[in-house]
């Protein structure tokens, strides 16, 4: 029976991070992914030649002395990787009523460009960002390097993101193009908190990036570090028990038949998932159980890709927030079945900076949706399943050709995803896009601790905490932290 000091459970961001953290030091790591393709969310996989990114279509903080370029040159892996910085100017356009919004890079761009469609409002856009920016601070670099992971922010998460903004300017369009981008973290107007919309906002303003030639380099950087430190990181191997004995976790089965042993096993799957997955025990309690099964989660994705024809369509270096609604936040009710909101994203390639290759095109879409289909597998849907899928992106390409954007003559393929894609490929729960939902009416609820009752049992990834590659990270250094002292790893990333 192979032995290791931490088993880890999935291959997401959160998985890679925590079996980078550990090897780096000095713990034997054996990280274990049910599919064939490591990387979760920030996996890549090739049609026609082209790559096609999975979840992250962008990324933040990633500017020197930012938080994400800090976790990653202590990972060992940022100088490794191929990005380019979006357009400063306009890293993110808001189409709403007709209109175009730039949001700009730096506090003083960014209230300036608004200020050209909103004259009046220069006091409230910097009463706003300083409100961003502020939230923003409780994750810093500067707080690692003094030992801290994260300051004190329940009063945030204790705030609407509607109600905060609303409060700063009475301007309905104001409101909405300040909300424009929501999709990021599966924003809802009647439960998401002001913490993770400044969080995830302030993020993209202090540095908004693109990978070049997909995200997927992420989970390979990562994985030769685990590696390279001695670390263990299999594929193919679904994790289908954890074994427990007396009251402590011993290891885990792997697909039904092998078991290896392990001091310590950190989960990244969904808590949800993960007690499936636990033996019986005295620790864990039924009344846990029930509380983490009746969370909700937020919303899937529905996205369709576009391969372009060669040197046809012009490569855009921002993302583009379409809505069809007054309403920019997205409402179950009013939107099933029918499009009202999109991002398109293009995808950077190191073939060419001037044409674009890949576009992606996202819309949110509950797994209701598909319930026709709810215990299928890949490639076994049939033929309705895929006419649900053509339908829906027919009527993504009149969405946008309805807001000017019309690529009539210049796709090549198109590939589409959906929750249940999600839910096959990158394990999350109802094909959920960014997990458990932090309601800000009641946000301990909705709070899953990093230590379970079973103490050599932990927990990670963005159920946690924040949404995003930001809050994954965050949550990383915390279960991490858990076992080689919080002050100690922080100075550690801090210092890098």
């Amino acid at each position: 029976m192979s032995k290791y000091d931490i088993i880890i459970i999935g291959s997401g961001l959160g998985g890679l991070e925590c079996g980078t953290i550990l090897s780096k030091e000095g713990y034997n790591v054996c990280v274990l992914e049910k599919n064939e393709l490591f990387g979760g969310c920030f996996q890549t996989y090739r049609r026609k030649g082209h790559l096609l990114d999975t979840g992250i279509h962008y990324i933040g903080s990633l500017n020197e002395g930012q938080m994400m370029h800090q976790f990653f040159r202590y990972a060992g892996i940022m100088d490794k990787l191929k990005v380019r910085k979006l357009d400063e100017n306009a890293f993110d356009k808001v189409y709403y009523k007709n209109r175009e919004y730039d949001y700009a890079m730096g506090y003083e761009s960014f209230i300036d460009t608004l200020c050209k469609a909103f004259p009046g409002e220069r006091e409230n856009l910097r009463q706003y960002t300083a409100l961003l920016a502020e939230v923003g601070s409780l994750i810093s670099v500067e707080n690692l390097k003094k030992g801290i992971i994260s300051t004190e922010g329940m009063k945030y998460f204790n705030t609407s993101a509607a109600g905060m903004i609303a409060r700063i300017t009475s301007n309905p369009d104001l409101q909405s193009v300040l909300a424009g981008s929501a999709l990021l973290y599966g924003g809802l107007r009647e439960h998401s908190n002001f913490y993770e919309h400044a969080m995830i906002n302030n993020s993209y303003i202090q540095g908004a990036y693109r990978f070049i030639d997909g995200s997927m380099q992420v989970a390979d950087g990562m994985i030769n570090v685990i590696r390279g430190n001695g670390g263990t990181v299999l594929n193919s191997s679904e994790v289908t028990r954890i074994i427990v004995e007396n009251n402590r976790v011993q290891g885990v089965e792997i697909n039904g038949t092998e078991q290896i042993e392990g001091k310590y096993v950190i989960s990244n799957v969904h808590p949800k998932q993960t007690l499936t997955l636990v033996d019986k025990n005295r620790c864990i309690k039924n009344a846990y159980i029930s509380r983490i099964n009746s969370l909700e989660n937020t919303y899937g994705i529905f996205t369709l890709y576009l391969i372009m024809k060669e040197k046809c369509y012009p490569y855009m270096n921002r993302n583009l927030y379409l809505h069809g609604d007054n309403d920019v936040w997205y409402n179950k009710k009013n939107s099933m079945g029918r499009t009202t909101n999109c991002m398109i994203s293009t995808q950077a390639s190191s073939r060419n900076s001037d044409y674009v290759e890949v576009i992606s095109i996202l819309t949110p879409m509950y797994i209701d949706e598909l319930s026709a289909w709810l215990n299928t597998l890949p490639e076994q849907r049939g033929e309705e399943y895929k006419a649900f899928k053509k339908e829906k992106a027919t009527q993504l390409l009149d969405f946008i050709k309805s807001h000017g954007i019309d690529l009539t003559g210049h796709i090549e393929a198109m590939y589409t995803t959906t929750p249940l894609s999600y839910r096959d490929f990158t394990g999350t729960c109802d094909g959920s896009a960014y997990g458990i939902i932090k309601d800000y009416k009641c946000p301990q609820i909705g709070f899953v601790s990093t230590r379970t009752k079973l103490e050599n049992l932990f927990l990670t990834g963005q159920n946690l905490n924040v949404h995003g590659a930001l809050g994954v990270t965050l949550t990383s250094i915390i279960t991490c932290g858990e076992l080689l002292g919080h002050e100690y790893l922080a100075k550690k990333i801090g210092h890098a």
